[in-house]
Order: C-alpha cells, then sequence, then structure tokens
C-alpha cells in the first residue's frame, strides 16, 4: 500500500479558458493532460470568468465540487443549481456553462474505469478500493489504519491499494471520499 500527501500550497497553476487550475495528481505518473491518456485526474481550479465554458474531455466522467460558493450551470442547455459542497456528476463531454465565480475540486476519471464514487465522508469508513482519494474541506487529520495525517484545507491524501488490502479510515472533519478500481 503506498500512501501519498499532495499539498494544496505545493501545487502550481495553469491557465485554461476561465480561471487558474491546480493540478494535484494525475494518473498514472506517466500520462499526460493535453494526450489525454490518463486514468484519472485530480485538481482544483478557480472559476474567474462568467459565464466560463468547461473544458470538454471525451471518454471522462467527472466529479465537480464548490469549495467556496454555490454553483450555478447549464448543462447540455439545461440549468442546475448546487450548493456548496453537493457533488456535481457529468459526463466530460456534456456542454457546461458555469455562471458562478469561486473554486472547485475537479476529478476526471476515464470511462474505461467502472467502478468510482465520490461523497462526503465524515465518519469512519471501511474500504478495500485499489484507490482512496481524501480530500480535505477544512483542517483534519485523518487516521488511516491507526496511523494520524494531519492535513490543511485543500490538501489531499492518495492511497494506492493494489493488493485491495482493508483499510480502516477516520475522519476528524468532513472530508471528500473517493474509491476507484480499475
Amino acid at each position: 500500500m503506498n500512501i501519498q500527501l499532495f499539498s494544496k500550497k505545493n501545487t502550481k497553476p495553469s491557465i485554461w479558458t476561465g480561471g487558474l487550475t491546480y493540478e494535484y495528481m494525475i494518473y498514472p505518473k506517466t500520462a499526460n493532460y493535453s494526450d489525454r491518456d490518463f486514468a484519472f485526474r485530480i485538481s482544483s481550479a478557480t472559476i474567474e470568468e462568467v459565464p466560463s465554458e468547461f473544458t470538454k474531455f471525451k471518454g471522462y466522467y467527472r466529479y465537480l465540487v464548490m469549495l467556496d460558493n454555490r454553483l450555478q450551470i447549464e448543462v447540455n442547455k439545461e440549468k442546475k443549481a448546487y450548493e456548496k459542497y453537493e457533488i456535481f456528476e457529468f459526463n466530460s463531454d456534456d456542454d457546461v456553462t458555469s455562471y458562478t465565480k469561486g473554486t472547485d475540486f475537479n476529478w476526471m476519471v476515464s470511462e474505461k474505469i467502472s467502478h468510482q464514487k465520490l461523497e462526503i465522508a465524515s465518519h469512519n469508513q471501511n474500504c478495500n478500493a485499489e484507490v482512496v482519494i481524501l480530500f480535505s474541506l477544512d483542517t483534519t487529520v485523518i487516521t488511516i489504519d491507526g496511523k494520524p495525517y494531519p492535513l490543511e484545507p485543500y490538501d489531499l491524501l492518495v492511497i494506492e491499494n493494489p493488493k485491495k488490502e482493508n483499510v480502516m479510515l477516520h475522519f476528524s472533519t468532513e472530508c471528500l471520499f473517493g474509491m476507484l478500481d480499475f
């Protein structure tokens, strides 16, 4: 089992048409964002232009969570609204226009991966997924099999668990909790 901490303060921004994006992780490490050859990618972005068009990624499914604001969007010409921390799931080939400024969490997963899930967790979890992602919404401590990992707001902890061992997790505060199996 491999546990990695990706600190928000160590991410470097790049520009997208509506603001800045901060890539935490791309998997596998040999993948390239512009080649669109990754199994999954975890990032956070600022939405600074209103309206702004989300970048399309054919062959990917996305989870987006606003971290500091409500989300007012239009998906394939249908108006939708999401509260802060509410999970917005969509096909990355959809036409998505945002009418909200703010900061988001963004998880892109290849459609080739059939089992993935993202939720808000605030209690003990027991899982055996191949990959577990834990994104802190506030200062928190995540305990993994009895070992504490302190996180600042918007830090990311990733557990690679290729043997699918049983992992006990405890959260001191709410976190985004994602799992996937290849």
